[in-house]
Protein backbone atom coordinates (compact mmCIF):
# COMPACT_ATOMS: atom_id res chain seq x y z
CA UNK A 1 0.00 0.00 0.00
CA UNK A 2 1.46 3.33 -1.00
CA UNK A 3 0.61 6.78 0.27
CA UNK A 4 0.09 9.82 -1.91
CA UNK A 5 -1.32 13.30 -1.30
CA UNK A 6 -4.17 14.42 -3.53
CA UNK A 7 -3.66 17.91 -4.93
CA UNK A 8 -7.39 18.39 -5.43
CA UNK A 9 -7.97 19.50 -1.85
CA UNK A 10 -5.00 21.80 -1.34
CA UNK A 11 -5.58 25.38 -0.32
CA UNK A 12 -3.31 27.70 -2.27
CA UNK A 13 -4.98 30.95 -1.28
CA UNK A 14 -3.79 31.29 2.31
CA UNK A 15 -0.19 32.45 2.95
CA UNK A 16 1.39 30.47 5.74
CA UNK A 17 -1.36 27.85 5.85
CA UNK A 18 -1.51 24.34 4.51
CA UNK A 19 -1.80 25.49 0.94
CA UNK A 20 1.71 26.84 0.41
CA UNK A 21 3.65 24.16 2.19
CA UNK A 22 2.81 24.84 5.82
CA UNK A 23 3.02 21.87 8.13
CA UNK A 24 0.15 22.91 10.38
CA UNK A 25 -2.78 25.26 10.47
CA UNK A 26 -2.19 28.97 10.93
CA UNK A 27 -4.60 30.90 13.10
CA UNK A 28 -7.24 33.24 11.71
CA UNK A 29 -6.20 36.86 12.00
CA UNK A 30 -7.72 40.25 11.32
CA UNK A 31 -6.16 42.24 8.49
CA UNK A 32 -7.78 45.56 9.44
CA UNK A 33 -9.40 47.11 12.48
CA UNK A 34 -13.00 48.39 12.32
CA UNK A 35 -13.47 52.16 12.49
CA UNK A 36 -14.90 53.98 15.48
CA UNK A 37 -18.51 55.04 15.99
CA UNK A 38 -18.30 58.42 14.27
CA UNK A 39 -16.33 57.26 11.22
CA UNK A 40 -18.11 53.97 10.67
CA UNK A 41 -21.01 55.15 8.41
CA UNK A 42 -18.55 56.77 6.00
CA UNK A 43 -15.77 54.18 6.02
CA UNK A 44 -14.79 51.77 3.30
CA UNK A 45 -14.67 49.03 5.95
CA UNK A 46 -18.40 49.39 6.58
CA UNK A 47 -19.39 49.44 2.94
CA UNK A 48 -17.26 46.38 2.24
CA UNK A 49 -19.25 44.63 4.96
CA UNK A 50 -22.48 45.82 3.34
CA UNK A 51 -21.25 44.58 -0.04
CA UNK A 52 -20.37 41.23 1.51
CA UNK A 53 -23.89 40.80 2.91
CA UNK A 54 -25.72 41.94 -0.22
CA UNK A 55 -23.61 39.82 -2.57
CA UNK A 56 -23.81 36.91 -0.16
CA UNK A 57 -27.48 36.14 -0.75
CA UNK A 58 -27.22 35.02 -4.41
CA UNK A 59 -24.06 33.07 -3.58
CA UNK A 60 -25.81 31.43 -0.63
CA UNK A 61 -28.73 30.43 -2.87
CA UNK A 62 -26.33 28.75 -5.32
CA UNK A 63 -24.36 27.03 -2.55
CA UNK A 64 -27.48 25.79 -0.80
CA UNK A 65 -28.98 24.47 -4.05
CA UNK A 66 -25.78 22.64 -5.00
CA UNK A 67 -25.40 21.12 -1.53
CA UNK A 68 -29.01 19.95 -1.23
CA UNK A 69 -29.31 18.64 -4.80
CA UNK A 70 -26.06 16.68 -4.74
CA UNK A 71 -26.64 15.36 -1.23
CA UNK A 72 -30.18 14.17 -1.95
CA UNK A 73 -29.19 12.68 -5.31
CA UNK A 74 -26.12 10.99 -3.86
CA UNK A 75 -27.99 9.67 -0.84
CA UNK A 76 -30.84 8.44 -3.01
CA UNK A 77 -28.48 6.52 -5.28
CA UNK A 78 -26.02 5.37 -2.62
CA UNK A 79 -27.11 1.76 -3.14
CA UNK A 80 -25.83 2.02 -6.70
CA UNK A 81 -22.33 2.70 -7.93
CA UNK A 82 -23.29 6.28 -8.77
CA UNK A 83 -24.15 7.50 -5.27
CA UNK A 84 -20.67 7.44 -3.74
CA UNK A 85 -18.96 9.46 -6.51
CA UNK A 86 -21.76 12.04 -6.29
CA UNK A 87 -21.26 12.44 -2.54
CA UNK A 88 -17.51 12.62 -3.06
CA UNK A 89 -18.08 15.30 -5.70
CA UNK A 90 -20.24 17.18 -3.17
CA UNK A 91 -17.41 17.45 -0.65
CA UNK A 92 -15.03 18.53 -3.43
CA UNK A 93 -17.47 21.19 -4.65
CA UNK A 94 -18.05 22.36 -1.08
CA UNK A 95 -14.31 22.75 -0.57
CA UNK A 96 -14.17 24.92 -3.68
CA UNK A 97 -17.05 27.07 -2.48
CA UNK A 98 -15.40 27.26 0.93
CA UNK A 99 -12.20 28.50 -0.69
CA UNK A 100 -14.16 31.22 -2.48
CA UNK A 101 -15.94 32.16 0.75
CA UNK A 102 -12.67 32.48 2.65
CA UNK A 103 -11.43 34.80 -0.10
CA UNK A 104 -14.59 36.92 0.33
CA UNK A 105 -14.16 36.96 4.10
CA UNK A 106 -10.52 37.97 3.73
CA UNK A 107 -11.18 40.71 1.17
CA UNK A 108 -14.45 42.15 2.51
CA UNK A 109 -14.56 41.25 6.22
CA UNK A 110 -10.84 41.76 6.93
CA UNK A 111 -10.38 38.27 8.40
CA UNK A 112 -7.75 35.91 7.04
CA UNK A 113 -8.93 32.34 7.65
CA UNK A 114 -6.36 29.65 6.72
CA UNK A 115 -7.65 26.73 4.70
CA UNK A 116 -7.98 23.17 5.99
CA UNK A 117 -5.45 20.41 5.44
CA UNK A 118 -5.39 18.76 2.02
CA UNK A 119 -7.37 15.61 1.43
CA UNK A 120 -5.17 12.61 2.22
CA UNK A 121 -5.57 9.86 -0.36
CA UNK A 122 -4.24 6.60 1.06
CA UNK A 123 -5.26 4.16 -1.66
CA UNK A 124 -4.30 4.69 -5.28
CA UNK A 125 -6.77 4.92 -8.12
CA UNK A 126 -10.19 6.37 -8.65
CA UNK A 127 -11.89 4.56 -5.76
CA UNK A 128 -9.08 5.66 -3.47
CA UNK A 129 -9.82 9.28 -4.39
CA UNK A 130 -13.55 8.74 -3.84
CA UNK A 131 -13.14 7.14 -0.42
CA UNK A 132 -10.71 9.89 0.60
CA UNK A 133 -13.32 12.49 -0.33
CA UNK A 134 -16.06 10.63 1.52
CA UNK A 135 -13.88 10.59 4.66
CA UNK A 136 -12.97 14.28 4.29
CA UNK A 137 -14.17 15.97 7.48
CA UNK A 138 -13.28 19.45 6.21
CA UNK A 139 -15.31 18.83 3.06
CA UNK A 140 -18.40 17.83 5.05
CA UNK A 141 -17.98 20.86 7.30
CA UNK A 142 -17.95 22.99 4.15
CA UNK A 143 -21.18 21.30 3.05
CA UNK A 144 -22.70 22.10 6.44
CA UNK A 145 -21.62 25.72 6.01
CA UNK A 146 -23.53 26.00 2.73
CA UNK A 147 -26.68 24.65 4.38
CA UNK A 148 -26.77 26.41 7.75
CA UNK A 149 -25.66 29.82 6.43
CA UNK A 150 -28.41 30.00 3.80
CA UNK A 151 -31.18 31.20 6.17
CA UNK A 152 -28.67 33.52 7.84
CA UNK A 153 -27.84 35.05 4.45
CA UNK A 154 -31.54 35.81 3.89
CA UNK A 155 -31.88 37.37 7.34
CA UNK A 156 -28.66 39.40 7.03
CA UNK A 157 -29.57 40.64 3.56
CA UNK A 158 -33.02 41.78 4.71
CA UNK A 159 -31.85 43.51 7.89
CA UNK A 160 -28.92 45.24 6.21
CA UNK A 161 -30.90 46.53 3.24
CA UNK A 162 -33.86 47.71 5.35
CA UNK A 163 -31.81 49.61 7.94
CA UNK A 164 -29.36 51.01 5.38
CA UNK A 165 -32.11 52.47 3.19
CA UNK A 166 -34.35 53.48 6.08
CA UNK A 167 -31.61 55.39 7.90
CA UNK A 168 -30.53 57.45 4.91
CA UNK A 169 -34.10 58.01 3.69
CA UNK A 170 -35.09 59.42 7.09
CA UNK A 171 -31.89 61.42 7.58
CA UNK A 172 -32.21 63.12 4.18
CA UNK A 173 -35.95 63.75 4.49
CA UNK A 174 -35.59 67.56 4.86
CA UNK A 175 -34.04 67.63 1.37
CA UNK A 176 -36.98 66.03 -0.40
CA UNK A 177 -39.95 66.85 1.86
CA UNK A 178 -41.20 69.36 -0.74
CA UNK A 179 -41.85 66.54 -3.22
CA UNK A 180 -44.88 65.23 -1.30
CA UNK A 181 -47.13 68.32 -1.25
CA UNK A 182 -46.10 69.34 -4.74
CA UNK A 183 -46.45 66.05 -6.60
CA UNK A 184 -48.70 63.88 -4.38
CA UNK A 185 -51.88 64.20 -2.37
CA UNK A 186 -49.90 63.81 0.86
CA UNK A 187 -48.90 66.85 2.93
CA UNK A 188 -45.68 65.07 3.84
CA UNK A 189 -44.41 61.58 4.44
CA UNK A 190 -47.36 59.52 5.70
CA UNK A 191 -46.62 57.40 8.75
CA UNK A 192 -50.06 55.81 8.97
CA UNK A 193 -53.58 56.08 7.58
CA UNK A 194 -56.50 54.08 8.94
CA UNK A 195 -60.21 54.33 9.66
CA UNK A 196 -61.43 53.35 13.12
CA UNK A 197 -64.61 51.52 14.11
CA UNK A 198 -66.50 54.83 14.17
CA UNK A 199 -65.57 55.46 10.54
CA UNK A 200 -63.22 58.26 11.52
CA UNK A 201 -60.11 58.48 9.40
CA UNK A 202 -56.77 58.96 11.13
CA UNK A 203 -53.78 60.04 9.04
CA UNK A 204 -50.44 61.32 10.28
CA UNK A 205 -47.98 63.19 8.11
CA UNK A 206 -44.45 64.41 8.79
CA UNK A 207 -44.91 68.02 7.74
CA UNK A 208 -44.09 70.57 10.46
CA UNK A 209 -40.56 71.89 10.97
CA UNK A 210 -40.24 70.19 14.34
CA UNK A 211 -41.59 66.91 13.00
CA UNK A 212 -39.24 67.02 10.03
CA UNK A 213 -36.25 67.73 12.29
CA UNK A 214 -37.15 64.92 14.71
CA UNK A 215 -37.76 62.49 11.85
CA UNK A 216 -34.39 63.36 10.33
CA UNK A 217 -32.64 63.06 13.73
CA UNK A 218 -33.96 59.53 14.13
CA UNK A 219 -32.65 58.79 10.65
CA UNK A 220 -29.20 60.14 11.54
CA UNK A 221 -29.19 57.92 14.62
CA UNK A 222 -30.03 54.91 12.46
CA UNK A 223 -27.24 55.85 10.04
CA UNK A 224 -24.73 55.66 12.89
CA UNK A 225 -26.20 52.53 14.46
CA UNK A 226 -26.54 50.50 11.26
CA UNK A 227 -22.77 49.83 10.94
CA UNK A 228 -22.88 48.16 14.36
CA UNK A 229 -25.85 46.08 13.30
CA UNK A 230 -24.04 45.03 10.12
CA UNK A 231 -20.88 44.27 12.07
CA UNK A 232 -22.84 42.05 14.43
CA UNK A 233 -24.39 40.22 11.49
CA UNK A 234 -21.07 39.72 9.73
CA UNK A 235 -19.43 38.56 12.96
CA UNK A 236 -21.61 35.47 12.64
CA UNK A 237 -20.15 34.92 9.15
CA UNK A 238 -16.64 35.38 10.53
CA UNK A 239 -17.30 32.80 13.24
CA UNK A 240 -18.81 30.38 10.72
CA UNK A 241 -15.81 30.77 8.42
CA UNK A 242 -13.44 30.07 11.32
CA UNK A 243 -15.37 27.09 12.62
CA UNK A 244 -16.53 25.41 9.41
CA UNK A 245 -14.12 26.55 6.69
CA UNK A 246 -10.84 27.03 8.52
CA UNK A 247 -7.98 24.68 9.17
Amino acid sequence: MSSSGSTLGREWDVPGGYGDGGTGPARARRTAQPPGFWRAPFSGYYYREVGYVLAGLPLAIVGFAVAIILFCFGLGTVVTVLGLPVLAGLTSAARGMGRAERARVRGMLALDVPGPAPVRQVREGGWGAITARLADGAGWKAVLHQVVMFPWAIFSFTMTLVFLLLGWAMALYPLYHWVFPRYTSWRGYQLFDFTDSHHVRHAYYIEGAGQIAAFSAVGVLLVFLTPWLVRGLTNVNRAAARGLLGG
